[in-house]
């Protein structure tokens, strides 16, 4: 009988499983406004990157978020697109945030959470570099 490394299979499994979980909500980010999509699939194609060559393949092909993946995957990429959608999202969840009954410490930690994600958002670029051959 073959011996297999068993933390190899369980490594890769779990990240397959991580990897379908991700896809799953990144597809119903897709429907859902008030929840992302697109850094579900992002995690997805970590996941599948370590697990399934063919599910990330299929990630990166796909004709709805394929090419942000690989802008993402290449360069880093946030669309502008991206950008206003995170700083509203967060810039609208800090507001009902602030209208609950949340402890001011509470709400502070989140501003310094979100304000720390939006300049990292804005810290990558915004398209591809374009190559021009002479």
């Amino acid at each position: 009988m073959p011996k297999h490394n068993t933390s190899l299979f369980n490594r890769c499994f779990w990240f397959h499983a991580a990897g379908i979980l991700f896809v799953g909500l990144g597809f119903i980010g897709m429907a859902l406004p008030v929840m992302p999509t697109t850094i579900f699939f992002i995690l997805a194609l970590g996941c599948f990157t370590r697990s399934s060559p063919k599910l990330a393949h299929w990630l990166l092909t796909h004709p709805k978020f394929g090419p942000s993946l690989v802008a993402w995957q290449q360069y880093q990429v946030i669309p502008p697109k991206g950008k206003i959608g995170a700083t509203v999202g967060m810039a609208i969840g800090l507001v009902i945030l602030s209208l609950s009954a949340a402890p001011m410490w509470v709400i502070w930690v989140v501003a310094s959470i979100e304000a720390t994600v939006l300049c990292y958002i804005f810290s990558r670029p915004s398209t591809t570099p374009v190559n021009i051959r002479d």
